[in-house]
């Protein structure tokens, strides 16, 4: 008989994390009981109580003045709560898994969303949940989901927030979701199923595949064991779900060729081991010696070494990882990348192997502290040294200002950057470009000295050169281009139209007269433009901003005529008189004499630039497009009207006389 251990039987990451917080404090003598079971499994709660640590039923029987430890499954908000009035010692042993699936629920409700739980509803696990929403939706499998909505018209249009049981199966997942996003009109998803769960049963499958029978150990109350034997019966006909040696029934085992074992996440390695010892007196051969696969589950790391594991929950802090040992390994969120600005979601996912290198293995803690971006830099050296011969450009982030220029950090290592080769102008502030994406060549290298020096200007010329190169061999007249603006003078601005310069003239910024540039643009804006002129041999480049598609004059002759009154603007006042806008880029001349009713010295005496007046049109000159206005002529109709007013009274009152 060959028999083939699954590699991922027995503790998961969040089951080995509260059982060794749990004997760590009996250990050290410390006060303390256990609020449930520590996990489902009475082979290890016996164990523990053993040495001294006792399981309680509810709250009330936590002593005030003692430690309590709060199991894998997690417990809900009420419960945490009430042990802090009793001011009772809390150590957490919440899976970590678990506590993310607490936050979500949390934060759906408030943002104002229905929290749908998908798992057994009298789970301890889903418990804790529910426990902390205000009204929780517990759904068994996919068609209690359909009959929940059938329940209600407007649950389909509710705001929903959809998460699952850690130890659930992909099928009951993915079975749920396919309804939820056919149906309803507002739902979102979080799968919660955790890493290791998902790979334990995919193991467990695959050996049931090719095995002609399996064992699974674990206690009869486990869900995630329960699910395991589930998920082997649908591809093994020979399954037997056991919890101890004495279980195992080896009559339905004589004369096979391939046995599997697997195990829930609550089974310890002494029970695998009793199984193996009972079933290794019947077998003749072993793929390998489970003394061999046990000490691989328990083999230590060291400082420096370089691991890979698979990543089985994503935190705002950190990153949880399986690393197939006895402790957990866990990569901090700044750990993972130099780049501040990262988005870990967008790079990794519960489920991928990531390679690291271990900072420190805490026996203490019970945890292994990971970092990528160390491993990154181990690797960036070799691409950073092929670089400078290569004269290879390449992209960094600027970490930090330093004495005379700044430190980028190009694949984890830390390259300076002098202020000369910044692109900066002189005297211009390094801290402008903290957090910036940058682009570099590497000039330098020492690794023994671990000195690296960089160019960012020199990559920024040659970039420019050859975007100008490219804006020379395409420009043409009347082509648009988005451009920015470089800098301002009294006559124009010059504009970047993508490595060229061009001059926007004053009188192409804007319809309207104005006197510097500065009261249309600013330096730094973004906008469109179009090529006047372009002289390829002098590399001048004559820009336009005016639409002429929208001619003023047009505008102008379309709404007035000879006659007409409009309110104009004073822009300019000269000797001869001011010069007034009726609508943007057409202008009329008020004449010193048309200014008022009276003679006047200058237009200023009366007039003064940005100043709002009514006036009247006396002549349009459609050749030279030119316009007459006038003021004194609205003036002198006021007196003419009244003085015929009082004709028209008056002339009965004579007539009456003579008479």
């Amino acid at each position: 008989m060959k028999l083939t251990l699954a590699k991922s039987a027995g503790f998961c990451y969040g089951v080995r994390r509260a059982v060794e917080l749990a004997d760590s404090t009996a250990k050290a003598g410390t006060p303390c009981v256990i609020l449930g079971s520590i996990v489902h499994n009475m082979d290890v709660v016996r164990h523990l109580a053993q040495q001294g640590l006792r399981s309680v039923d509810c709250v009330d029987d936590v002593p005030g003045d003692g430690s309590v430890i709060i199991r894998s499954h997690g417990e809900g908000r009420a419960v945490y709560e009430q042990l802090r009035e009793k001011g009772a010692q809390i150590l957490d042993a919440t899976c970590p898994s678990v506590k993310r699936i607490h936050e979500l629920v949390l934060h759906a409700e408030e943002e104002g969303r229905q929290p749908v739980i998908i798992g057994t509803p009298d789970h301890p696990e889903v418990l804790a949940i529910a426990g902390w929403c205000c009204h929780p939706v517990v759904l068994e499998n996919a068609r209690a989901l359909s009959e929940w909505l059938d329940e209600a018209e407007n649950r389909r249009e509710l705001p929903l927030t959809f998460v699952s049981q850690t130890t659930s199966t992909r099928k009951i997942w993915d079975e749920c979701a396919e309804i939820a996003k056919k149906e309803c009109t507002n739902a979102n998803f979080f799968d919660t199923i955790c890493g290791a769960t998902s790979k334990r049963q995919e193991e467990a499958q695959r050996l049931a595949a090719e095995s002609d029978a399996m064992v699974v150990i674990g206690d009869r109350k486990s869900s995630n064991t329960k699910r395991l034997a589930e998920l082997c019966r649908e591809l093994c006909s020979n399954v037997q779900l056991i919890e101890r040696a004495e279980d195992l029934d080896m009559t339905c085992l004589r004369d096979l060729s391939n046995v599997g074992i697997t195990a829930g996440a609550s089974t310890p390695e002494w029970i695998i081991k009793e199984v193996y010892d009972k079933m290794s007196e019947e077998i003749m051969e072993i793929e390998k010696s489970f003394a061999e696969l046990l000490e691989e589950s328990i083999k230590t790391l060291n400082t420096g070494d370089k691991v890979t594991g698979t990543v089985v929950a994503i935190t705002p802090t950190e990153i949880q990882v399986e690393l197939g040992i006895k402790y957990p390994g866990y990569i901090p969120v700044d750990e993972f990348s130099d780049d501040p600005s990262i988005k870990i979601e967008e790079h990794v996912k519960v489920g991928d192997e990531i390679e690291s290198y271990v900072m420190l293995v805490s026996d203490r803690d019970c945890m292994v502290k990971l970092s990528k971006k160390r491993l990154d830099m181990v690797k960036g050296w070799d691409e950073v040294e092929a670089a400078v011969e290569a004269k290879t450009v390449m992209d960094g982030i600027v970490t930090e200002e330093n004495k005379g220029g700044i430190v980028v950090s190009v694949k984890g290592v830390r390259v300076f950057v002098p202020a000369s080769q910044t692109g900066l102008p002189r005297d211009a502030e390094m801290s402008q470009m903290l957090k910036e994406k940058v682009r570099l060549r590497i000039t330098e290298v020492n690794r023994a000295r671990r000195r690296v020096v960089g160019s960012i200007r020199a990559v920024a010329a040659e970039e420019r050169a050859a975007a100008a190169a490219k804006v020379w061999e395409e420009i043409e007249e009347g082509k648009r281009y988005a451009g920015t603006v470089k800098s301002l003078t009294s006559y124009g601005a010059f504009v970047d139209i993508g490595g060229v310069d061009g001059m926007v003239h004053i009188s192409e910024l804007s319809w309207s007269r104005i006197k510097h540039p500065s009261e249309v643009v600013s330096v730094g804006d973004a906008i469109e433009v179009y090529v006047i002129s372009a002289d390829k041999e002098k590399k001048k480049i004559s820009l336009g901003v005016k639409d002429h598609g929208e001619d003023p004059w047009t505008k102008f002759t379309t709404t007035y005529e000879v006659g007409s009154v409009a309110e104009v603007k004073i822009v300019k006042l000269m000797t001869f008189g001011a010069f007034a806008e009726i609508v943007p880029g057409v202008d009329g001349l008020i004449h010193i004499s048309q200014i008022a009713d009276h003679r006047i010295e200058k237009p200023g005496d009366v007039l003064s630039e940005g100043q709002t007046v009514q006036a009247k049109i006396t002549d349009i000159d459609m050749e030279n497009k030119k316009v007459s206005l006038s003021i004194r002529a609205l003036i002198e109709v006021a007196p003419t009207e009244e003085a015929e007013e009082e004709a028209v009274e008056e002339a009965p009152a004579e007539e009456s006389t003579e008479a």
